[in-house]
């Protein structure tokens, strides 16, 4: 199966300023610079994409919404996990950034720490007894005590933080490019990095991450996918089509895309969410079989 067509919305109003990221239907993409925001805006405006031949072969799932709970549809997500049988949600935006442990069935909140106004919250990852959170471009990483939400440590980090995840041994960061950096959870130094890519062609826009079963899985920014990533070569293994989700919810005002993803171990269940949604969506996942091959 070919690698499919990412729609990609850009939105004027989003406060940040991403890099340009635009896939064609035969598996091709453009992929631009940050700050070559004119041409990211007339390719948009255009709707424009361009075609090169794919040269990778990636298997490409569908869904199927197994249980759905409630989510409070003015939480910015950010960051999701589920540990220990515990949900946890890490939230953005300047004065309304806070990390929570979230009760799954009602969608109440447990526990909760505020960020200072100054912070704009990121991704969330546990390794251990240590629970961590991003900020966005104010070059800290904050460390919390696990079982009292304490925050004991706070770590800089040299790009923007956006998602996060632990394999066991790395917390594995993404900044929005195409790249996954493997840090030292003790110092959050760099011990390597990866370029993500499919067919030769650089896949930007990684935003939450989450670690499952030896893969790294993210939500690519502004889309209705995930994409599935090895975490040794940083080639894409497969692709999620999460295309109508959003529309089995309620959503709040601004840009309330797909983003979160929670793999419950034990349970072995997938949680996905969106920014702004009114609900946890639990889903299966089955391949798709109505693809016909193409040169």
């Amino acid at each position: 199966m070919l690698f499919p067509r990412l729609h990609l919305s850009h939105s004027l109003a989003e406060r940040r300023q991403r890099p340009c990221i635009s896939f064609s239907i035969t598996g091709s993409l453009l992929y631009g610079a940050a700050g070559k925001n004119l041409l990211c805006l007339l390719l948009i405006g255009l709707a424009l994409s361009i075609a090169v031949p794919a040269r990778a072969q990636v298997p490409v799932y569908d869904f199927e919404v197994v249980a759905q709970y409630p989510h409070n549809s003015r939480f910015f997500t950010q960051g999701l996990l589920v540990h220990d049988g515990r949900l946890y949600e890490g939230t953005g935006r300047y004065g309304e950034s806070a990390l929570m442990e979230i009760n799954l069935a009602d969608g109440s909140v447990v526990r909760r720490v505020d960020l200072a106004q100054r912070y704009f919250g990121e991704g969330i990852a546990v390794a251990g007894d240590r629970l961590f959170q991003l900020t966005w471009r104010e070059n800290v990483a904050f460390e919390y005590d696990l079982d009292t939400f304490e925050r004991v440590n706070a770590h800089f980090i040299p790009m923007e933080g956006w998602g996060l995840t632990w394999d066991g041994e790395s917390l594995i960061l993404s900044d929005g490019s195409h790249q996954l950096y493997f840090l030292d959870p003790d110092t959050f130094a760099t011990r390597r990095r990866v370029a993500v890519q499919a067919g030769g062609q650089y896949i930007g826009n990684l935003n939450e991450l989450e670690f499952i079963d030896g893969e790294v899985w993210a939500n690519v920014w502004m889309s209705q996918q995930i994409v599935r990533i090895n975490p040794e070569t940083g080639d894409i293994t497969g692709v999620i089509d999460l295309t109508g989700l959003a529309d089995r919810t309620e959503r709040g005002p601004g840009d309330s895309v797909l983003n979160g993803i929670a793999w419950d171990a034990e349970q072995r269940r997938l949680l996905v969410t969106g920014k702004l949604w009114s609900h946890v969506f639990e889903i299966s996942l089955h391949p798709r079989s109505d693809l016909a091959s193409q040169d």
